[in-house]
């Protein structure tokens, strides 16, 4: 694993080896991909040559890229290649003057063997090579609170796995509603630090002053209000983990002090003079492209280096459609619902083919709150349980309830439908929604917890 190396986050990948039956099932140990190479044919860099040692393969500029250019037309994180089975996926990454496959601009298309791509004045030539590349799985279909039994899952337990017993700094990237924090809770769970504190910080949800208290603390009359002085997250997490959760909304003006926090493990409270010595486990998650906003110089690549020393992708719902039969159950139960008369009919094959052709821009999130939806409200169900919810906002009817009932059924509606909707416009970021529906972005992170979208 490169530092640049991640978790899968696709599907079916290919030729599986080794089968081991684990829980029941036939769980793989390894999946073979096609290595690839790019043969530079124009450019600064021309003769070069690069051999894929992992399933992503990262273009630019900067230090850490897995293909470091010297080209100074090509931005600092440029694009990526990601291997999909037979295929070879590119993604721009935020480029400055974008990306090409054959003299043609995209944003993310597959790379056939033999293609050019361009990135500004540097031509590469795609070669899939005739020698696999064996990605390992883990064997198991758990990892603390996670479950799947998907090649992406296990791909992400494997790597999880070696991660617990490290004390390594863990950017964990995905969606909305994916389950990042629960990554991080079973990464804390699983480790050495697992008797010591697992604090939380909300980057998104506090305004610069109060997220800058949150993280670093502050002494007696440091600001108005401060009337005694608290410790800051990374005191409180003392000898445990910090999980800074929405990394990607941090502000510039925190971003160099939080580089210290990390690269020192020292921090200074507001209004004091003097650094502490904190020993913390650090792990990050967003659902922003950070590769993107370093183009854009509105997150530092420093910053970006110290946190993704591993990169762990979490998949969306919508790849790991196989995973339905163990979530389904899971979330249940974590509702305290599994016993319910009317959880059975949310749990046959024909339930989870309809589930599975549902697209869950909520993720993890969304199914959890269809699932208690569909069980405690009587009208539709069990008929309606089999049913996805659908992508219009035509509702089940609620008439047939006490007005009070109804009233808070369709208030609830109305939120989770236009939360997703507007997360959804917006690619999933939560300023710009927050932005585009005119609502303060704290009062729009308490409706999306409010709603399980977060």
């Amino acid at each position: 694993m490169t530092p640049n190396g991640g978790a899968s986050d696709d599907g079916a990948r290919g030729q599986l080896t080794r089968t081991e039956d684990v829980s029941a099932h036939r769980l793989t140990e390894q999946v073979l991909v096609r290595r690839f190479q790019l043969q530079i044919v124009g450019g600064p860099d021309a003769g070069q040559v690069f051999s894929s040692q992992g399933e992503r393969a990262l273009i630019g500029t900067h230090d850490s890229a897995d293909l470091l250019l010297h080209d100074r037309t090509v931005s600092r994180f440029h694009c990526e290649l990601r291997l999909a089975g037979p295929r070879v996926l590119l993604r721009d990454t935020g480029s400055r003057n974008g990306t090409l496959i054959d003299g043609v601009s995209v944003l993310t298309a597959p790379v056939h063997d033999g293609a050019t791509i361009t990135v500004g004045r540097t031509s590469l030539t795609l070669r899939l090579g005739a020698e696999d590349l064996p990605i390992p799985l883990a064997t198991g279909d758990r990892f603390g609170s996670l479950v799947g039994r998907s090649e992406s899952m296990r791909s992400v337990f494997h790597v999880l796995e070696r991660a617990a017993a490290t004390d390594v700094t863990v950017l964990v990237e995905g969606e909305t509603g994916t389950g990042k924090e629960l990554v991080a809770e079973s990464l804390h769970r699983a480790s050495t630090r697992r008797d010591r504190p697992f604090v939380v910080v909300d980057c998104g949800a506090l305004t610069p002053e109060l997220l800058k208290s949150e993280l670093f603390g502050h002494e007696r009359g440091a600001f108005t209000g401060a009337d005694v002085a608290r410790e800051g997250a990374f005191e409180a997490a003392n000898g445990g983990t910090v999980f800074l959760d929405e990394i990607g909304e941090l502000g510039e003006e925190l971003q160099p002090m939080l580089l210290r926090a990390v690269e020192s493990r020292t921090v200074k409270r507001i209004g004091a003079n003097q650094y502490k010595k904190v020993d913390v486990r650090l792990i990050a998650a967003t659902n922003r492209d950070l590769y993107a906003e370093v183009n854009e110089h509105r997150f530092r690549s420093d910053l970006f280096y110290r946190l993704a020393v591993l990169r762990v992708r979490m998949p969306p719902l919508r790849q790991r459609a196989e995973d339905l039969s163990l979530l389904v159950p899971e979330l249940l139960t974590n509702l305290g619902l599994l016993a319910h008369p009317r959880a059975a009919a949310l749990q046959t094959a024909a339930a989870y083919a309809e589930l599975a052709r549902h697209g869950w821009p909520g993720n993890i999130r969304e199914l959890r709150n269809y699932l208690e939806a569909a069980v405690l409200f009587p009208h539709g169900v069990p008929d309606a349980a089999l049913q996805a919810p659908p992508a219009s906002t035509d509702a089940p009817p609620a008439f047939d309830l006490p007005y009070r009932a109804a009233r808070t059924y369709w208030t609830h509606e109305f939120e989770q439908r236009y939360l997703v909707e507007a997360l959804r416009r917006h690619g999933n970021e939560v300023t710009a929604a927050a932005r585009a529906v005119g609502l303060d972005r704290v009062y729009f992170h308490r409706l999306l917890r409010k709603h399980h979208l977060r």
